[in-house]
């Protein structure tokens, strides 16, 4: 099995329930935010010495609920502060995007970082488009041209033309190249519709989300039948699944900080998004109705309450003491058979300190128990 370490660099200091999308940010104060960059970015590093095997970094925009505008300038500081760890950047939603920068600037740290980047091309939550002002019903078109395009900026030598639906250049010669020929490539899998657009690709399938065990091994069924059908066989390491964790001396103690950091997720950071995810969902940002269904029916279950015991039998999260993680990640494993998993430990208002300590219960007694599975 293989590990990452996943931070969304939450903003904890939001002082009431958001009324409207975007959040006002007259609360966000630049000082205190310097030094949560600071200490997230802290821990990122800090994940290469607990043995994880990549960092994730993503992309969020308008809200409280993710501060990192943009992976690649994380992802950027990550290529020089570690030396081993791969650097998933599990951002740069592609359809909001020039696809000849985001070429260049995962090219910049496949190189700076010595070969290491995990290049993920996303297609990113409904409300982003709000942000961006950009068409929702075009997002899956966008992201299939621009996702050959950068491909293509990675693969040719020699200065070539674009002339597609939604990009045109009239010469391109990205420089630098990566170093990895391609970086290896990540996509969003979180229904049946892009599981089969992932397989297509030859892509890493990414799941997170994951509120109903049998419906996430519905997915990963897709994708092995369409690779196949597309004349390819992954491996587990192709299946990447997410899950919140939270790691602590005893399970007593796990559940009751992670009980307050998931109200502070769902009921403060998320409340103001729902309604906009849906509302874009519904406006065209899905190219088929059961899809569109489905994402409805996940933001009904992320927005409902649910004990922590639902939650771990969901599989939406992995709590309690290291030997409780152990066997919650073994039945995950058992029930999906996915080679990889994203812990997202960095959840709502949970304490810098309280994270870093999960982390070194996960190198020193959960780690050793699961790595072989």
């Amino acid at each position: 099995m293989k590990f990452g370490f996943f931070n969304l660099m939450p903003w904890p200091h939001y002082p009431e329930p958001p009324k409207v999308y975007p959040t006002p940010n007259r609360d966000y104060d630049p000082l205190v935010g310097r030094e949560l960059y600071n200490g997230y970015i802290d821990l990122l590093v800090h994940a290469e010495t607990c043995g994880f095997d990549w960092v994730a970094c993503n992309e969020h925009h308008f809200s409280p609920y993710g501060t990192m505008a943009n992976c690649n300038l994380i992802g950027s500081i990550l290529a020089r502060e570690t030396k081993t760890i791969g650097l998933a950047m599990v951002g740069n939603l592609l359809p909001l995007s020039n696809p000849v920068r985001v070429a260049e600037e995962y090219a910049m740290i496949d190189v700076i970082s010595g070969g290491r980047l995990i290049a993920g091309f996303m297609r990113g939550v409904p409300h982003e488009y709000i942000a961006y002002n950009s068409p929702p019903s075009e997002s899956r078109r966008r992201q299939k041209e621009a996702a050959e395009l950068v491909q293509r900026c990675w693969s040719e030598p020699e200065p070539f033309g674009w002339e597609g639906e939604f990009y045109q250049f009239r010469s391109i010669s990205i420089w630098p190249r990566p170093i990895q020929s391609p970086p290896p490539i990540l996509m969003s899998a979180s229904n049946v519709e892009s599981a089969a657009i992932a397989a297509e690709s030859r892509a890493i399938m990414g799941m997170g989300l994951i509120h109903n065990l049998d419906v996430a091994r519905a997915n990963v069924d897709t994708y092995y039948r369409v690779a196949e059908e597309s004349g390819w066989a992954p491996t587990p390491e192709h299946i990447l699944m997410g899950a919140s964790t939270c790691i602590c001396e005893t399970d007593a103690e796990a559940r009751e900080v992670f009980a307050k950091a998931l109200d502070y997720f769902h009921d403060t950071l998320m409340k103001p998004t729902y309604d906009a995810l849906k509302l874009v969902a519904r406006a065209g940002f899905f190219n088929k109705q059961e899809a569109g269904s489905s994402y409805d029916n996940r933001l009904d279950k992320v927005a409902s309450k649910k004990t922590i015991d639902e939650m771990i039998e969901a599989g939406s999260i992995f709590c309690g003491s290291p030997k409780s993680v152990v066997s919650q990640i073994t039945r995950f494993k058992e029930k999906l058979g996915c080679g990889a998993i994203n812990l997202s430990m960095q959840i709502g208002n949970l304490p810098v300190e309280t994270v870093r300590r999960g982390m070194d219960l996960f190198r020193e007694e959960v780690l050793p128990q699961v790595k072989a599975l």
